[in-house]
């Protein structure tokens, strides 16, 4: 079967990386050579496009920041709080129950048990379809919501007027995350790409129509970014139900998507604290900055350096996935030594391109602003973050990729101990204290989230380079021998 599924030539270069690494009779140069060439072999197909794929999706909302600000500085400032205040909330939540189906599939289709990865995507697409309605709910009421948090009456409204028209895009998230993750556990990013790309080009065309020539303005520009979100969805559903890569994988609607319900929310439950309080830290952030005495000065300046990190925090969200899928799939495989060595190498890699791109970002911090907004308050005031906005892209290359290897092993529920402690009990104490009292704006806010981030990478480091991977295999068996004993879903130990 695994032939005709078209995932030997994966599985074959997965033995023969074992094979090296297990080798010592190679001397350790030699080994280490040939060990990265397969890695690389098995990676580059893996984190290339979902790269793409996740910096495309982010562009999608990047440019429709750039079309509000580009009507005014108080659009760009309710866009910023819709997007980066609101908006996240949804995502954080539904990317995090759909990490679920990552560790799941990549575990699963590791261990050749191709029929449940299906199941697995229809059960946490109706979960997450259940979660968009309360979600929705926050939606409408966003405007009272954001002036119970002290944000200025004006730009409550705006904002508000700009969430309503996300309202679809809530569902949108519900049925994309478990599509997306479904296709990544097979080592299928490819066609998710072109999609995104496809869609990105039709997202701009028609922003630039609704929101300048029919004149909708916020509204209008919202409402264009979820109508391409669900473009997104229909293109990769249909994908997966016309493309042969996938006929042993997805076999069909099946009525097991309604059974084990609330195992599989307990397992999404933990994969969703656990991103959603990374995401909504950011979002906090932005949230505090609407607080200070100049807000709108502080959000512009936070809306496009957050702009900027968000989209290049997208090549490390590439890797988080490639590195989830890569460790899922070995610790299935019963591969000890290759999961490790995916961890090093995608780690040292994911870096290596954030270095880079804080380095373009620091030469050009006296620009980067005008893509948003023709002001040179604004301009000066992003130039002044540009330090905590590189310092911030170098953390972010190497802590979502640890993020990717607990997702692989199922780690959900410890990372979530950890989110809470670092980014809660230190990030954004320091930086109200640093951003208030010390009265340092939103660099001191910044900087002292920044700090819990800092903690938060340490952590994961450290934790991740003590793993005991033979254990790790032990777990993922155990599940297996679970799975084929009872034909449940893959859920013990998880939680």
């Amino acid at each position: 079967m695994a032939g005709d599924h078209g995932g030997e030539a994966t599985h074959g270069y997965s033995r023969r990386l074992e094979s090296i690494l297990a080798d010592l009779t190679m001397s350790w140069p030699r080994r280490l050579w040939s060990a990265t060439t397969v890695e690389m072999q098995l990676l580059f197909p893996l984190a290339a496009p979902a790269v793409v794929v996740y910096m495309l999706n982010n562009l999608l909302s990047l440019g429709t920041q750039v079309f509000s600000g580009h009507l005014g500085n108080l659009e760009l400032a309710a866009s910023s709080l819709g997007n980066n205040g609101i908006q996240i909330f949804a995502y954080g939540l539904m990317l995090g129950m759909g990490s679920a189906v990552e560790t799941l599939c990549g575990q699963a289709y590791g261990a050749h048990k191709y029929e449940m990865l299906g199941i697995y995507l229809q059960r946490s697409t109706v979960l997450l379809m259940a979660t968009g309605i309360p979600l929705a709910v926050v939606y409408a009421f966003s405007r009272p919501l954001l002036l119970l948090l002290g944000q200025s009456p004006e730009i409550a409204t705006a904002a508000s007027i700009f969430v309503y028209g996300l309202i679809p895009q809530i569902f949108a998230y519900a049925a994309n995350f478990p599509i997306q993750k479904f296709l990544q556990a097979q080592s299928i990013v490819t066609p998710s790409a072109c999609i995104s790309a496809g869609a990105l080009a039709v997202h701009l065309v028609l922003s630039w129509v609704v929101v300048y020539k029919v004149g909708l303005g916020l509204l209008g520009a919202s409402l264009v970014l979820s109508l391409n979100w669900w473009i997104i969805v229909a293109a990769q559903f249909l994908y997966i139900v016309t493309s042969r890569r996938c006929r042993f994988t997805w076999t069909g609607f099946s009525w097991q998507a309604f059974a084990g319900l609330p195992e599989f929310f307990k397992l999404s439950t933990a994969s969703a604290v656990m991103l959603c309080l990374e995401t909504w830290y950011y979002q906090i952030m932005v949230l505090i900055a609407g607080l200070l005495k100049d807000p709108q000065l502080a959000l512009d300046s936070l809306t496009v350096c957050m702009s900027i990190a968000g989209w290049a925090f997208m090549i490390s969200v590439g890797f988080n996935a490639a590195a989830s899928v890569r460790v899922g799939n070995e610790l299935g495989a019963g591969h000890p030594k290759s999961a490790e060595f995916s961890v090093v190498v995608v780690t040292v890699l994911s870096l290596i391109i954030s270095l880079i791109v804080a380095t373009i970002m620091l030469c050009l911090r006296h620009y980067i602003s005008y893509a948003f907004t023709e002001g040179e308050t604004v301009a000066r005031a992003v130039s002044e973050l540009s330090p905590l906005l590189a310092a911030t892209l170098i953390l972010n290359g190497i802590q979502p990729v640890l993020s990717g290897v607990a997702v692989g092993c199922g780690w959900q529920a410890f990372v979530a101990y950890v989110n809470v402690g670092c980014y809660y009990f230190v990030g954004i104490p320091l930086g109200i204290l640093l951003g208030f009292k010390f009265d340092l704006g939103a660099k001191g806010i910044w900087g002292g989230m920044l700090g819990g981030t800092l903690m938060q990478t340490f952590i994961l480091i450290w934790v991740t380079f003590r793993t005991d991977w033979n254990k790790e295999v032990e777990q993922a068996m155990r599940r297996l021998d679970k799975w084929e004993d009872n034909k449940q879903p893959l859920l013990s130990n998880l939680d």
